[in-house]
């Protein structure tokens, strides 16, 4: 299932994100932000559960906002957790 997000507060705007139905991340792209940085990101969350990566990122700030790309990265997972 392909799920779209759009970030909110962060210099990324969107992130798509493909979940299997064993809630495994196919695929995630992030949109905009630090392109080297989220590209890691993304290559490291595809094959892990959802749940561990939302887990491992929920909270996560940047400087002084009160969320980050990772945070946003793990809004989208469980939005798209709750479309399945």
């Amino acid at each position: 299932m392909m799920y779209t997000y759009q970030n909110k507060g962060t210099c990324s705007t969107r992130t798509e994100v493909e979940l299997a139905p064993d809630h495994t991340i196919q695929s995630i792209a992030v949109f905009n932000g630090c392109n080297g940085n989220l590209k890691g990101i993304c290559a490291l969350l595809t094959g892990m559960k959802a749940e561990d990566a939302i887990s491992r990122m929920k909270g996560t700030r940047c400087g002084n906002r009160a969320t980050s790309c990772p945070d946003q990265i793990a809004c989208a997972l469980e939005e798209a957790l709750a479309q399945l």
